[in-house]
């Protein structure tokens, strides 16, 4: 092989080039690389047995169901002997829980986020960053017993001028939840804030800007992508929440923007419904279907969305 590169070397007059692939093969790596391709084709193959066993069901009740009276009829009784299928209601209670949930994770996760990444000493971060995540951990049904037995009194005491007619308040599991992605949205703008070059940071503070300045006008518009990355993905967590909202929210189908309220959110439908009494095949079953191919497309829609603002106001730093 030495003399091949060196006639060859000779017979053009250029330097020989190192070969840069091993002569033997790596076994290891290629079974790695199978392995990886595996895993890939799996979570495709997971993913579309989803939407299969969504979307079998789901035709079925069309098939008995109007489309427009489903999507738009404000009336939802499905196990109801004069059955209503208007799911308008629970969506409204859905996004509802969704936006009390982020007017309060919003705000305090960034803060936090900006917190850590900017203000928090060393040794501060160390405690608060594992403290979030532990917090991220607590299970669902801990915190929907905490907004019944403590949240919900405390704000019938610190708001005595609501009208609240009973335990389940749709803006009290809205806090709930918020309480619980607050440490998504600061954990990972916390990243995303830290990634920003350091460089950008001291052409601002050469330019005599504060840190205040720099936190808020440098290193948060360049972390945007992130934080917003951050943001979908909480309110995608809260959309799917389940046991917080059956707990804290109740299950009455009002279609309300009242915060003191009782409400049904989707998910809390398809966990109250979902319990093995009914029937396979009937149209009450077949209505948990339609309701989780529709959630599947609300968040298929605000992901999609995602990530065309994350595109958008990406930036790249070399």
């Amino acid at each position: 092989m030495a003399s091949d590169f060196v006639a060859s070397s000779e017979h053009t007059g250029l330097l020989p080039r190192p070969r840069l692939e091993a002569t033997s093969p790596r076994y290891g790596e290629k079974a790695i690389k199978g392995a990886l391709f595996a895993c890939a084709v799996l979570s495709v193959a997971v993913t579309t047995a989803i939407v299969v066993s969504l979307l079998l069901p789901t035709i079925s009740f069309f098939e008995h169901v109007s489309p427009v009276e489903f999507l738009t009829g404000t009336e939802w009784a499905p196990a109801f002997a004069d059955a209503s299928f208007g799911v308008l209601p629970i969506v409204v209670g859905t996004l509802a829980v969704v936006f009390w949930a982020l007017i309060v994770a919003i705000p305090v996760g960034l803060a936090s986020g900006i917190y850590l990444a900017e203000y928090a000493p060393r040794q501060v971060r160390k405690v608060i960053k594992p403290a979030l995540e532990v917090l991220a951990g607590i299970p669902t049904v801990a915190i929907g017993l905490f907004a019944l037995a403590f949240l919900r009194p405390l704000a019938e005491d610190a708001l005595p001028f609501l009208e609240w007619r009973g335990p389940f308040s749709v803006g009290v599991a809205g806090i709930a939840v918020g309480l619980m992605i607050i440490p998504l949205i600061s954990s990972i703008s916390d990243d995303a804030m830290r990634s920003v070059p350091s460089g950008l940071r001291e052409g601002a503070y050469a330019l005599g800007a504060t840190k205040f300045k720099v936190s808020t006008r440098v290193v948060f518009p360049a972390a945007i992508s992130g934080i917003v990355a951050a943001i979908v993905l909480a309110a995608s967590r809260a959309i799917g929440e389940t046991m917080v909202v059956l707990l804290a929210a109740g299950a009455s189908p009002n279609l309300t923007l009242d915060p003191t309220a009782s409400i049904l959110t989707m998910t809390a439908f398809i966990g109250q419904t979902a319990t093995g009494d009914i029937a396979t095949g009937t149209i009450q079953y077949d209505t948990i279907f339609a309701v989780g191919a529709l959630l599947f497309v609300l968040t298929l829609t605000m992901n999609s969305f995602a990530i065309r603002l994350v595109r958008r106001f990406r930036e790249i730093y070399e």
